[in-house]
């Protein structure tokens, strides 16, 4: 990765949306560790906000960090175009937004309470996708031995 020559004011972990954020990447890709925040979108973001893409996440000054949480907050103030969003025309409000973190959570949630009452067939299936492979990845954990590991260190 190269050396990295750490000044005063430099954070190796940023706390960003209920996330810690590496702070040795740089920017355009530390975002993406946030849900719902992908690489192109945080270009974008990046670019709106007028930041450097090689700059690293840890040398942001509070006044850049701020204003890329305002874009990616507010994406069509700033021109961003509706289908760069990761919600489109919600099915309560018929909005267009860029949802991130706990809020695109509670929007998936939302949405499969919504199909499982229309009994849509499809989001049952969806629902036990996502329990069958959660049970299956803590059952492959069991098997390669990761969960003893931690069990014996307690």
């Amino acid at each position: 990765m190269g050396s990295l020559v750490a000044t005063d004011n430099f954070q190796h972990i940023l706390r960003v949306l209920n996330t810690n954020v590496d702070g040795k990447q740089n920017i355009m890709y530390a975002m993406t560790s946030i849900k719902g925040l992908g690489r192109r979108f945080s270009n974008i973001v990046c670019k709106k906000a007028e930041v450097d893409l090689k700059k690293r996440a840890g040398e942001l000054s509070a006044k850049e960090l701020e204003e890329l949480m305002v874009i990616v907050s507010n994406p069509r103030t700033f021109k961003i175009p509706d289908w760069f969003l990761n919600r489109q025309k919600d099915h309560k409000d018929g909005r267009f937004s860029q949802l991130t973190s706990s809020a695109l959570d509670t929007k998936l949630r939302e949405d499969l309470e919504r199909l499982k009452k229309i009994r849509y067939k499809q989001a049952a299936s969806e629902v036990w996708f996502a329990l069958f492979y959660a049970f299956r990845r803590i059952q492959f954990a069991k098997q390669s031995g990761v969960f003893f590991v931690y069990a014996e260190h307690q």
